[in-house]
């Protein structure tokens, strides 16, 4: 045990504050140091920071201030790209050629050169891994046996990109900006390959990248160490490290955060914003790529009727919902595009109105009502709103019996579309409008065997028509036509989908005294620290 502790003692500490911190039980804190941006967020969702098979929302901030890419979203203007370790890019007049100059004299962390043979390799990778992101760059034909012809290194500072057929440049490039496409450090990588693992398993729990601050440890649902990497090639991060402590509950963070043994907390729930915004406490946040929904599995005959879908949308009560439930962390927003992304409108054609959902039930033939299910997640505010809609399906002779479970119970079932009713979050894989479309308006085969499982798909929802206008979407190389398609197709979801879109995320922190320039991105793994500092 003390050779233990002194083997963490010296890979972690600095200082002896920042010692005592990291080594204290769960729920004991010692002050936070002034180079050091301590933060409480429940991050049990990490399943591993290798960038080319990480695809949670913690892993991605992580690999977000750790791990460059050729391109960045721009955070204060989400329609643009910004250069990251690419100075410059041309894209071929027939569409099919993406050529990136990448900057000179960079170094990874390790001290290494960063080369476009790093970036051919990291595509490389992450195809034949094979991970739960492999499909962003999949969808343009870089498979297994095409990744190493498709993704080159022309020369040192020249990367060359050939994808299958001529997309939105606007597309390609959004999805360069997603963790799947960060940049490794061969050299290193190669190191620890095993079996032919491309490194994955070494990768895991250590790091290779090049981007302001690097990973010095995870420890599972307990404490993430990111150290300030001094060979990062833009402006210095202005804090010596960056601690995540795991904290799972709203009201621990919120102590923790009031008694200045963490400085930003980013779980708060309604009840505890208002009571540290009570206090003075600054909160920031920001609109994220997710929305909240329910769907209707329409294997289910009652679910199928035009009239009993277009009815349950007027049976939930957007208003109370905004300011009670989810008051502070979502926006109401009924269509599946979140604000901020391409082509997003912000119709809002429902309302609660019972006596409109009981005439489209006549219409169906259930003017009685009906029985059926819906499976919850037992997480809040998710209960919460199950619990709302239950009460206001009953207002019109609807039935709901609510089945509670576990993350992995309720999307193993919806997964496997025997559900009659889901409920939950979906997020935007890379910020572009196909990624939410493609998933809502595009369902290539719809039998229980098919292989494009996306949330049309889940439902049941039999498309053919819609499928091929998604596909429009991706492929229109002028912005304006592209906006329209996805305004179209959010439209025609309002009108007869079988999705009820209830809210848009917003992300909350509470941040405490001293800390300056902290912000929330639109998505998560543009969270950026590395600005930070402290007074």
């Amino acid at each position: 045990m003390i050779n233990t502790l002194n083997k963490r003692l010296r890979v972690l500490s600095t200082s002896a504050a920042l010692s005592l911190m990291l080594l204290a039980a769960p729920q004991a804190f010692a002050v936070t140091p002034k180079d050091t941006l301590v933060i409480g967020l429940a991050f049990d969702d990490i399943i591993t920071l290798d960038p080319g098979q990480a695809f949670e929302f913690s892993a991605g901030e992580v690999g977000g201030n750790s791990y460059d890419r050729l391109v960045r979203l721009d955070i204060n203007d989400t329609s643009k790209i910004t250069p990251d370790l690419a100075e410059s890019w041309t894209v071929s007049d027939d569409g099919l050629t993406y050529t990136f100059k990448i900057k000179s004299g960079l170094k990874f962390a390790s001290g290494n050169p960063i080369t476009a043979e790093d970036v051919a390799y990291s595509f490389e990778r992450s195809v034949m891994i094979d991970g739960p992101p492999a499909f962003i760059l999949n969808q343009f034909g870089l498979k297994k046996d095409t990744v190493k012809q498709k993704a080159v290194a022309k020369d040192a500072n020249t990367f060359v990109l050939t994808v299958d057929q001529s997309y939105a440049p606007s597309f390609v490039l959004n999805c360069l900006t997603a963790t799947v496409a960060a940049v490794v450090d061969k050299k290193v990588v190669m190191e620890h390959v095993k079996d032919n693992d491309y490194g994955n398993a070494w990768l895991k729990t250590n790091f290779a990248g090049s981007g302001p601050y690097k990973v010095r440890e995870w420890r599972a649902n307990e404490v993430v160490v990111m150290e300030r990497n001094d060979n990062y090639w833009g402006e210095k991060a202005k804090l010596a490290r960056v601690i995540y402590r795991h904290m799972k509950e709203s009201a621990a963070q919120r102590l923790a955060l009031e008694n200045n043994d963490i400085d930003v907390a980013r779980n708060l729930e309604p009840n505890d914003i208002d009571a540290v915004t009570k206090k003075g406490t600054t909160v920031t946040s920001a609109p994220k790529g997710s929305v909240f929904y329910f769907s209707l599995n329409q294997k289910n005959p009652n679910l199928k009727k035009p009239e009993v879908v277009e009815a349950m949308k007027y049976l939930v009560d957007y208003d109370a919902i905004g300011a009670t439930l989810i008051k502070g962390v979502g926006e109401i927003h009924q269509t599946f595009l979140p604000k901020g992304i391409l082509g997003s409108i912000d119709d809002k054609p429902y309302k609660f109105d019972v006596a409109k959902a009981k005439e489209l039930l006549a219409k169906a033939g259930l003017k009685d009502g009906f029985t059926v299910t819906m499976d919850v997640r037992n997480t809040q505010p998710t209960t919460g709103i199950a619990e709302s809609i239950q009460q206001t399906f009953a207002q019109a002779g609807i039935k709901m019996e609510i089945i509670p479970g576990d993350g992995k119970q309720t999307l193993t079932k919806y997964r496997a579309r025997t559900h009659d009713i889901y409920i939950g979050l979906w997020g935007v894989d890379y910020w572009d409008p196909n990624s939410n479309a493609e998933t809502f308006t595009s369902n290539p085969n719809n039998a229980d065997d098919g292989t494009t499982k996306t949330l049309a798909w889940r439902n049941a929802w039999d498309i053919p028509e819609l499928t091929k206008e998604t596909k429009s979407g991706f492929v229109e190389r002028d912005s304006a036509k592209r906006a329209t398609i996805y305004a179209n197709l959010q439209k025609k979801v309002l009108a007869t989908g079988p999705f009820v879109l209830v809210y848009q995320q917003t992300e909350v922190a509470g941040v405490g005294k001293g800390v300056k320039n902290f912000k929330l991105g639109p998505t998560f793994d543009t969270n950026y620290v590395f600005s930070v500092s402290k007074d």
